[in-house]
């Protein structure tokens, strides 16, 4: 009786607590030394919410750097295997046809004939790297579902095909071992036109300049070959991918540079790699990939890719990979037409 008068009291001043039972303990009832509006202090720290991670969440899709293209084997129209890894150098005959003539007479033996052989050398560079991996590292990338194990083979991979790639266009300083950039057999690269705009630069070259200027680069490949080399032969034009949009400028009558080069190069191949942005300028070779049966560039390796033996520490494990090039031959540089300027 005495809770349900308390409430009727305080509801005569506006409190209403119907489900009230207890409000102060008797001890306290008379005690206005109490001050029952206080709080108390923390013991703990404050927290405002959950822990972070409790809403954080991983995406399973792991989203993989993308790197340069590799492209040295398309310009040159794939890789070979020459030798293994113990080979040590490459010995290529060259062969020239030489002799004169003399005026006949019956009784005259004058003029001859002879072949000239020249052997060229070159060598191999062999390179290896090394994986590790730990046991407890293993287990912490698999918490997150990633495979450490086969992410470093597909670095491996990676790394190697890099490095091959690269050696095919620049070789390896110290041996005789060169690219398609800068084998000393490569005839010095022709001047472009000078532009209307200034210069000789495609970026401020018309349609009808680029064009002019593919067709004095064949004009010197013709020259090169000695007049054995058409049109409709098969050719590859290798340039920088920043060059490679300027192709697509339009002339007066709307017609774009790739239109002019399909019609007047049937079976050209236009192909693009960062690699032709050198330090001297923009570079462009235009090449006859084969000439007679005959590759113009080798890009040639000893060993693609060699896995050895698993080795195994106190808590890891370790595996050596090793590869090999000998970098780009140029069997024919005759055959190579180069630009430089562009």
């Amino acid at each position: 009786m005495r809770d349900i008068n308390l409430r009727r009291e305080f509801a005569n001043y506006g409190v209403h607590m119907p489900d009230t039972a207890v409000y102060a303990q008797d001890a306290w009832r008379d005690d206005f030394h109490l001050a029952m509006d206080a709080q108390p202090q923390l013991i703990t720290q404050a927290n405002a919410g959950i822990p972070a991670f409790l809403a954080n969440i991983v995406d399973p899709e792991v989203v993989e750097i993308v790197i340069a293209p590799l492209l040295a084997t398309l310009i040159s129209g794939g890789e070979i295997k020459k030798g293994d890894w113990v080979t040590q150098s490459l010995m290529m005959a060259l062969a020239e046809p030489v002799g004169y003539v003399v005026s006949y007479g019956d009784y005259d033996n004058g003029g001859t004939v002879d072949a000239n052989v020249e052997f060229v050398n070159r060598q191999p560079w062999h390179y290896q790297t090394i994986k590790r991996v730990g046991e407890r590292q293993v287990e912490q990338w698999g918490l997150a579902a990633i495979d450490q194990n086969a992410m470093l083979d597909r670095s491996v991979a990676v790394t190697f095909g890099q490095m091959q790639n690269r050696t095919y266009f620049y070789g390896v300083a110290g041996l005789q071992n060169y690219g398609m950039l800068n084998d000393p057999s490569l005839i010095t690269p022709i001047t472009p036109g000078t532009k209307v705009a200034g210069g000789t630069a495609w970026v401020n070259a018309t349609a009808d300049e680029i064009y002019g200027d593919a067709l004095r680069l064949f004009a010197q490949l013709q020259l090169q070959m000695g007049g054995n080399v058409q049109q409709t032969d098969r050719i590859v034009w290798a340039m920088s991918t920043t060059r490679l949009i300027q192709l697509s400028k339009i002339n007066a009558f709307g017609i774009s540079v790739r239109d002019m080069l399909s019609r007047a190069f049937p079976n050209m191949e236009i192909v693009a790699a960062p690699e032709y942005s050198t330090g001297s300028g923009e570079l462009t070779q235009m090449m006859l990939p084969e000439y007679r049966g005959v590759k113009t560039v080798w890009t040639a390796f000893t060993e693609k890719f060699r896995a050895h033996e698993v080795v195994r520490e106190l808590s890891a494990w370790a595996q050596k990979f090793s590869a090999g090039t000998w970098g780009a031959i140029v069997r024919r540089p005759i055959a190579i037409a180069s630009m430089l300027g562009i």
